[in-house]
């Protein structure tokens, strides 16, 4: 429920504080005072988007919180998912700066506008007149037999096995093109796995080919350059290996007359010992270099297959060439056996089909059912409401194909006369029928769900004398039943029912044009109800109708 509301810079109200009350209150005034600038700033509290141009002229910033009392509508469960700090008072802040940011608070933690959505959808429900056009929409009618059928359970199972089942087709489809497609290109797929199974490549082996095949280009250079070498440093006459010997057999000779030598002798023996291992290996090595020029060929054609085969599928090496052959290979194993793999798909929606079926002929049991008590509960309604002769029925019809919402097409049939056939609501009912028929769904929905507070806003449009005298009457009845009715009136037989009389007033101040909105005390009361039906000038007989009124209550 709405405890208070305090409003500072939004649009005209400059600064407001507002304390409410459980039951059914009523606020009036002129046409342009500010009522909607109220309704505004609450919807801002339920989530709606902001809007810079709201702020006040010339303020820094605008500010409307709400205080919500809610130990009673078990939303203990939303504030834990929502790590946010859970008190039987809810304070919800909205703050609106000049630069079109906003920033939303829930008991002063910051809060996402889905969750201000989420909290505002479960604690305000806001009717305003433009509502009254979700009546002629399949979607409303069908979320008010859900609504009084309370098949929550049975609307979360449908969701499951449809989208299981989307699933299940979407799958079906996907591989049904990718078979029609691989069987079009099957033909070069093998062509192409063939080039490349029958090359037989293996992991890096261009790499070790080419360095190959480097040697064997210039086998006849390099074994001429290690000769060379091996010469300088081994031959007979002037060996550099011999010179190290005679060295180092010197300096070992030198260790008995100056033992620092022996340093040098050990280190000189490392350089003969590691040189000599050099000279012993660059002789192997050009013992196996030869020019061959069948290997030479050999390796070329090897690698002027695999270059062909590179520039061909766009890589730059084997490992690349193997991955794709990989590919390859898979796909061919899904044509190979995409039939079964399709059988199985068929078979699974098949299943899913089946489970889909029955979950939503068990949805369309509770809505069935439901549309008997919105037939009976809406034409006990408007029969009190002034409408003796209604019909109304709910048609529901089989979808070709399921939707999200299930299987179910919704209308509400409508006829306000015995001899009238019945018709969509939308095609014949008027706007003063629409908004009979709007505030019975509301009084019915009213019991099945458990929302604090109700907001109407001129759901009175077309409606008058007795007629509006009754719809106050349900909507003091809806506010006696433990939750809170608010209802924007220009009728003084409906703001006679209230419990609480607000008005809304708009007056010019040195700081510009405000709105205000006070709650009436008796007197000031009496004569809002008696200016209602007389208009400015307030007579005798105005005021004694008015307490005619008031008196009835």
């Amino acid at each position: 429920m709405l405890q208070s509301l305090s409003i500072k810079n939004y649009a005209l109200i400059e600064s407001l504080e507002l304390d409410f009350q459980d039951g059914f209150s009523v606020i009036t005034g002129e046409t342009g005072a500010g009522k909607s600038i109220l309704l505004g700033a609450i919807g801002l509290l339920a989530g709606n988007r902001a809007d810079s141009s709201s702020i006040r002229d010339g303020a820094a910033k605008c500010t409307i919180e709400g205080a919500f009392g809610i130990q009673d509508y078990s939303l203990r469960s939303f504030f834990d998912e929502n790590d946010l700090e859970y008190d039987d008072e809810c304070i919800i802040r909205r703050e609106l700066l000049p630069s079109g940011k906003s920033r939303a608070f829930i008991n002063d933690s910051p809060a996402s506008l889905a969750q201000l959505k989420a909290l505002g959808n479960r604690l305000i429900d806001i009717h305003s007149q433009h509502q009254n056009l979700l009546l002629n929409t399949e979607s409303f009618q069908l979320e008010v037999l859900d609504t009084l059928a309370q098949n929550e359970k049975e609307r979360e199972a449908w969701s499951t096995s449809y989208h299981a089942y989307r699933k299940a087709a979407e799958a079906l489809r996907k591989a049904e093109d990718e078979q029609a497609k691989s069987h079009e290109d099957e033909d070069f797929i093998r062509f192409q796995l063939s080039q490349l199974t029958d090359a037989k490549l293996k992991a890096d082996e261009q790499e070790a080919l080419e360095e190959e095949l480097s040697l064997l280009e210039h086998a006849e250079e390099i074994k001429s350059d290690i000769l060379q070498v091996t010469y300088q440093l081994n031959n007979e006459e002037d060996s550099h290996l011999n010179a190290l010997k005679n060295c180092t057999n010197i300096l070992h000779g030198l260790i008995a007359n100056y033992p620092s030598a022996e340093e040098w002798a050990n280190r000189m023996n490392s350089v003969y010992i590691e040189m000599k291992d050099i000279v012993d290996e660059m002789e192997d090595a050009s013992e196996r270099i030869s020019f061959d020029p069948d290997r030479l060929a050999e390796v070329q054609e090897r690698l002027n297959l695999i270059y062909s085969l590179e520039q061909k599928h766009h890589v730059q090496d084997v490992n690349a060439l193997l991955t794709i052959e990989k590919d390859l290979t898979d796909r061919l194993s899904l044509i190979d056996n995409s039939e079964e793999h399709i059988a199985a798909l068929k078979e699974s929606l098949e299943t899913c089909h089946k489970e889909m079926i029955a979950v939503g002929k068990a949805l369309t049991a509770t809505r069935k059912k439901s549309a008997k008590v919105v037939e009976t509960g809406i034409v006990e309604r408007l029969v009190n409401l002034g409408m003796p002769n209604i019909r109304f029925q709910v048609s529901i019809d089989g979808r070709e194909t399921p939707a999200a919402d299930g299987m179910d097409t919704v209308s509400f049939l409508f006829s306000a006369n015995k001899s009238s056939a019945l018709q969509n609501i939308s095609d014949v009912a008027s706007g003063g029928e629409i908004s009979r028929v709007m505030l019975a769904i509301k009084a019915m929905i009213a019991t099945a769900r458990q929302l604090p507070t109700i907001i109407f806003d001129e759901i009175d449009t077309g409606i008058s004398g007795n007629i509006a005298d009754r719809m106050g009457a349900i909507m003091r009845e809806m506010g006696s039943q433990g939750r809170q009715i608010i209802s924007i009136t220009h009728l003084p037989q409906i703001a006679a029912k209230g419990v609480a009389h607000f008005k809304v007033s708009k007056s010019e101040t040195v700081s510009g044009t405000v709105t205000a909105i006070t709650r009436l005390n008796d007197e000031e009361r009496l004569r809002e109800v008696a200016a209602m039906m007389s208009g400015a000038t307030l007579t005798e007989a105005a005021l004694n109708n008015a307490r005619e009124l008031l008196s009835q209550t």
